[in-house]
């Protein structure tokens, strides 16, 4: 399965989303982005066109045609698209990985080798046959509702298969061992997402985790690549960049909606990570919103 054949049959999505393909989605855009902080869910990316670079923590990686990026955690990133026109515009086919079935493929690639040494939170390489080809079958669904309904589930299941044999797959594979330091931190990402909003100490995040607080910090480092700290106050900014485009909500309303105690202090991290004020980016997206509608 080449990327020319797989842009060809993404050229037939009139949408980002297909119902026959859930969990498939093409992001295309026409023009290079400013740098965006969003929260990626576990995926796997794979870039068709276009050129994008995406950093967390200290780690960054630089997309072209070709390559994938591999997500297994919920992680806050910076991402910028750096190659992308109107006449050649960036495509990326997303899919959505299931843990749930990352899991259950647990006994059955127990004794299986690791390609990698150790795993790093975005997993970045070149895009591999043998589960490119599992993936354009699965896209090719899109058209034949019947086939999806029937074989989707198990095109689904060679794609996270492959995947995990493929060496982008290390951290993925660590998640199948209850008890490994990577599902641990899961365990801890899944609560700091879920009460990121409230007081959380490192304690209680390491009891979470069933590790000291000492080991909890260096482990969840490892497999985030930033603090626990840190990825709360990522995901709080993050929520307040999507909550100060609701028209007629203030800065101080969104910094108490996100967990902060004080105005000021919400409006030095925003700026620090933004680049710009809490009033700034609201009035500036007020505004594209007016024009836009």
């Amino acid at each position: 399965m080449t990327i020319e054949r797989l842009i060809d049959a993404s050229a037939r999505l009139r949408a980002t989303h297909h119902a026959s393909v859930p969990g498939l989605t093409l992001l295309r855009r026409e023009a290079v982005s400013a740098l965006e902080a969003v929260v990626y869910e576990p995926v796997i990316c794979v870039i068709l066109q276009g050129r994008k670079v995406t950093s967390v923590g200290a780690q960054s990686v630089h997309l072209g045609p070709g390559d994938a990026l591999l997500v297994s955690h919920d992680l806050p990133v910076q991402s910028r698209i750096t190659r992308a026109s109107p006449r050649e515009p960036y495509l990326a086919l997303v899919l959505t990985l299931d843990l749930e079935l990352v899991r259950s493929l647990h006994g059955l690639l127990a004794d299986a080798p690791l390609k990698v040494a150790a795993a790093r939170p975005l997993a970045a390489g070149r895009a591999e046959e043998a589960w490119l080809q599992p993936l354009g079958r699965y896209l090719d669904l899109m058209d034949r509702p019947l086939d999806a309904r029937v074989l989707g589930p198990s095109i689904l299941r060679e794609i996270h298969y492959r995947l995990l044999l493929s060496a982008l797959g290390g951290m993925l594979r660590r998640l199948l061992v209850l008890d490994s330091n990577a599902s641990r931190i899961a365990r801890a990402i899944h609560r700091l997402r879920r009460e990121f909003g409230t007081p959380l100490s490192m304690s209680s995040l390491a009891r979470s985790a069933g590790m000291s607080a000492s080991s909890f910090h260096q482990h969840f480092k490892a497999v985030t690549g930033t603090t626990p700290l840190q990825y709360q106050k990522d995901l709080r900014l993050i929520e307040a960049h999507a909550l100060l485009a609701v028209r007629g909500r203030s800065v101080s309303e969104t910094a108490y909606a996100v967990g902060y105690q004080s105005p000021t202090h919400f409006s030095r991290d925003y700026r620090r990570k933004f680049g710009k004020s809490p009033r700034q980016d609201a009035s500036r997206m007020d505004a594209e919103t007016r024009i836009s509608g």
